[in-house]
């Protein structure tokens, strides 16, 4: 279907959602959270996670996910007890020494990878390659206070063999991987040749993570080749579209977000970086950073757009998009993180929870997405910008959510997907991410509200969070890759650095956390020539960057694009006429007085392709 273009309707739309921010903003937050029910919290969002994992080992393990209603399990992946391995660094996290020890060495004596499964490559990389690696970082190292006297790389083992039965969906003409592979027998003939933006490019962390420990750089190669065969083929505004042909390296969908399909390529990007210290990552990030916030944004919302032409194509809130917030701290961008974030929480307070689709048209769940599957991003995104600001009204946030956890989704065994956000109805499934972040997040929220005495905040190292929320961390082993300033927390020469030192947004008091201050000249200038150099707030979050070449200069990433593409992205080259309002802008309460039907024009412009996108009640994860 034709990408319809922005016009007149669309402008009033947004004008009118100023217009009405002051009546948008009800009063969704309640008196401040005090330390002492801050603590009351943390205990809370700990009884969650028990009685969550304790109804999974009771009746659901070995098989891979809990049946929380019916007080069952399922096998939904592979097949390999994929809760557990989900919820290994949690458990590590929570100082459960007892049942970290024991579900390290059941996993190290019963799982093995040589079965007749198609899994797949993307989830089975960010759930249980990285939850087998972060479980073995914390459980072979004295440091971090978790080491298994027993424990003899049982789980690093593990993932080498996993991984080795993923790479033959790496063997393809892009270097995009397959989606999906069998773990004996490779690739299908018969296995399609469409994949996701997120599906080839969220898999560098995981495998770069298992070249540095394993002094093996195959994995770290192909994981990076897919992400040059994705930004080769971005358009000339810089956005790479949602599915793409592995063989061809045509795009399939040409729509370009922040949301499903796409998201977790840009955290892969700034975190890759952060992980390893390859600047090639943080270049490109910029890059794609400023034509997402160029061509998408829409303070505070963000859109669906055709990748060639900047047209929109898809005026929808989903709530994978609600990790950017917390990626944007990270970046050090914090006012439109603040903005956006109180947007979509105010989707939460409205239903309970956020769908999986909210439609900016008309105000009202997407059809077909009524349904909120317990996911964690509104979650990480106020664990992280609590962090950042220390406002305590994302203290107030998280409570909230708790609260509708608590009372919503709550079942006999564990917690239920809730599959109609407009009627709390309850459905019979409870993923493993659940365990591995929705309640991670909480906790960390809380605990870093009372007074922080936990890994994360207080262990020996900075940790990269995965986008299954596993801890990955700063170790000289896997970030000390140049000997000078190019890993995360480092120091830099002070040939031409200048003397200041830069103190971390993150708290109030800088040796109060782990949060990658250090005290001295500490690194935090970008790359000279970067995008966020002149125009984007550095928070003091990205550390280790020392002044080198462009990305042109330095790396020259080629587009891959015939002569008539290329003609056409020329031609089509231009930024979207769209409303670029900083007013605050949320989504109204149940009794406000604004009626969506004051949005006819704009809805009519727009039904064709709400109606004809590709949806889905619950579209894959990242």
């Amino acid at each position: 279907m034709a990408a319809l273009k922005p016009s007149l309707p669309m402008l009033s739309f947004f004008l009118l959602l100023s217009l009405y921010s002051n009546t948008f903003i009800h009063t969704a937050l309640a008196d401040g959270v005090t330390p002492e029910e801050a603590k009351q919290l943390r205990n809370e969002v700990r009884e969650m996670f028990y009685h969550a994992f304790n109804g999974y080992m009771e009746h659901a393990f070995p098989l891979d996910e809990l049946r929380p209603q019916s007080c069952g399990g399922e096998d939904s992946l592979g097949g390999y007890a994929l809760t557990l391995i989900d919820s290994l660094d949690t458990l590590a996290l929570l100082g459960d020494r007892d049942r970290f020890a024991a579900s390290v060495e059941w996993i190290g004596k019963n799982l093995q990878f040589d079965i007749n499964k198609t899994v797949s490559v993307f989830e089975t990389t960010i759930r249980v390659l990285g939850g087998l690696l972060s479980a073995h970082l914390i459980a072979s190292d004295y440091a971090t206070g978790m080491k298994i006297p027993t424990y003899n790389n049982e789980l690093l083992n593990l993932a080498e063999d996993l991984a080795r039965r993923l790479l033959p969906a790496f063997d393809t003409p892009s270097g995009i991987p397959f989606g999906s592979v069998n773990l004996m027998h490779g690739v299908d003939e018969h296995e399609s040749k469409i994949t996701s933006t997120a599906g080839g490019g969220t898999l560098t962390l995981e495998f770069g993570v298992l070249s540095r420990l394993t002094k093996d750089p195959i994995f770290e190669q192909v994981t990076k080749n897919a992400v040059h065969g994705l930004w080769a083929r971005r358009s000339r505004l810089n956005l790479v579209g949602a599915h793409i042909n592995v063989f061809t390296g045509e795009w399939t969908q040409k729509d370009a977000g922040i949301g499903t399909s796409i998201d977790s390529f840009y955290e892969y990007l700034l975190k890759a970086y952060l992980l390893f210290g390859d600047e090639e990552y943080l270049f490109i990030f910029q890059e794609a950073y400023a034509a997402a916030m160029h061509y998408l944004y829409n303070d505070p919302w963000y859109v669906e757009v055709n990748m060639d032409s900047a047209a929109v194509v898809w005026p929808l809130f989903n709530s994978l998009q609600a990790f950017w917030p917390g990626l944007q701290v990270l970046a050090g961008d914090i006012d439109p993180a603040i903005r956006t974030h109180t947007a979509f929480f105010s989707v939460w307070k409205r239903y309970g929870f956020t769908p999986e689709g909210f439609n900016l048209a008309t105000l009202s769940v997407q059809h077909g997405q009524r349904s909120y599957p317990l996911r964690p991003e509104l979650m990480e995104s106020t664990y992280w910008l609590y962090k950042a600001t220390r406002d305590p009204k994302y203290l107030d946030a998280g409570r909230d959510m708790v609260a509708s956890l608590q009372y919503s989704a709550r079942c006999p065994c564990g917690f239920c997907h809730i599959s109609d956000v407009e009627f709390h109805k309850q459905e019979d499934h409870m993923e493993s991410f659940f365990l591995a972040e929705t309640v991670k997040y909480l906790w960390l929220l809380f605990d870093l509200a009372v007074g922080p005495d936990n890994l994360v905040e207080n262990g020996p190292y900075k940790y990269i969070f995965s986008t299954e929320g596993h801890l990955l961390p700063a170790t000289p082993e896997i970030s000390l890759v140049q000997e000078h300033c190019s890993y995360f927390g480092a120091y830099c020469n002070t040939g031409n650095m200048g003397n200041e030192s830069h103190a971390s947004d993150v708290a109030s008091n800088p040796q109060e956390t782990n949060d990658g201050s250090l005290y001295g000249r500490v690194c935090t200038r970008f790359p000279s020539g970067s995008t966020f150099s002149d125009s984007t707030p550095v928070s003091g979050l990205i550390k280790g960057v020392c002044p080198g070449l462009t990305h042109g200069q330095k790396f020259g990433i080629s587009y891959v694009a015939s002569s008539h593409r290329a003609h056409e992205e020329s031609r089509n080259q231009r930024k979207p006429t769209v409303a670029e309002s900083h007013s605050l802008v949320v989504v109204p309460g149940q009794t406000s007085e604004y009626s969506p039907s004051e949005n006819k024009n704009y809805h009519e412009k727009f039904s064709e392709s709400s109606e004809g996108g590709s949806v889905s009640d619950t579209p894959q994860k990242r």
